[in-house]
């Protein structure tokens, strides 16, 4: 597969923060204010905060658009993958964050992953929890948190991906780099991480990894069973590469 050419741009001062939340009326409005606070104390030329809503049945909906979010609705309850899919399609910043409803990375973050991706002219900035441990506050338990430990050591085996976390939720993209690498998405669950992130490096996109502060919040919508089944994601993915379905 071609590499796709990117220059570097002396004006990428425009950011889309994309939220995928589903039944999160609890936790946006604290959320919501916290990305609104970030972005009044910094220099972005423009900003938007995109709400993805994922079918919600609770009141999502109604506190994101008075939080100052441009909302966009999916058709139904379709999973995590698709949901920030469909936001970083939408996007119109010249680069496009995805970050957690819960905001386990705190979003003064963002400035790292930016800084990062300049230095290294990268198109996509990933933060992780585990390049620097010390920077965790508030741990997840300890079975969940070794089985994201194998989860990782599993991934790299069959994908040859040399990160050392990939399912944290706070990822930079530029937003000319987003669209082709999430146009060819198909998981829609919640190893789409993993598929991203080989997709960009099909497409020859540079991919810097970050370490962030990030602490537990309770209330993952990640069930064991979904973790489990979440498993089987990274053999989808080498297979879909292998017989080239990210072409």
């Amino acid at each position: 597969m071609g590499e796709i050419s990117y220059y570097k741009s002396s004006l990428r001062r425009s950011i889309s923060i994309i939220v995928p939340a589903y039944n999160e009326e609890k936790r946006l409005p604290s959320t919501l204010e916290a990305v609104r606070r970030y972005l009044k104390s910094t220099e972005w030329e423009f900003a938007e905060i995109v709400v993805v809503d994922d079918g919600s049945r609770d009141g999502t909906l109604e506190v994101a658009r008075k939080g100052g979010a441009r909302v966009v609705s999916n058709a139904g309850n379709r999973g995590k993958g698709y949901t920030v899919r469909h936001g970083m399609m939408e996007a119109k910043g010249e680069w496009a964050l995805f970050t957690d409803a819960d905001l386990s990375t705190p979003i003064e973050e963002l400035d790292k992953l930016w800084c990062a991706a300049g230095r290294e002219g990268a198109q996509v900035a990933i933060g992780s929890r585990a390049v620097d441990r010390s920077l965790i506050g508030v741990r997840q338990p300890v079975l969940r948190e070794y089985s994201g430990r194998f989860f990782n050591l599993v991934m790299r085996l069959i994908t040859g991906l040399p990160f050392a976390d990939t399912q944290c939720g706070f990822k930079l993209f530029e937003t000319r780099a987003a669209h082709p690498i999430f146009e060819r998405q198909r998981l829609h669950g919640f190893g789409f991480d993993v598929e991203a992130l080989e997709i960009a490096r099909q497409l020859g996109c540079g991919i810097v990894e970050v370490p962030v502060r990030w602490n537990n919040v309770p209330g993952t919508k990640v069930s064991l069973w979904r973790g489990l089944a979440a498993f089987a994601d990274p053999l989808k993915v080498r297979w879909y590469g292998l017989t080239g379905k990210y072409r």
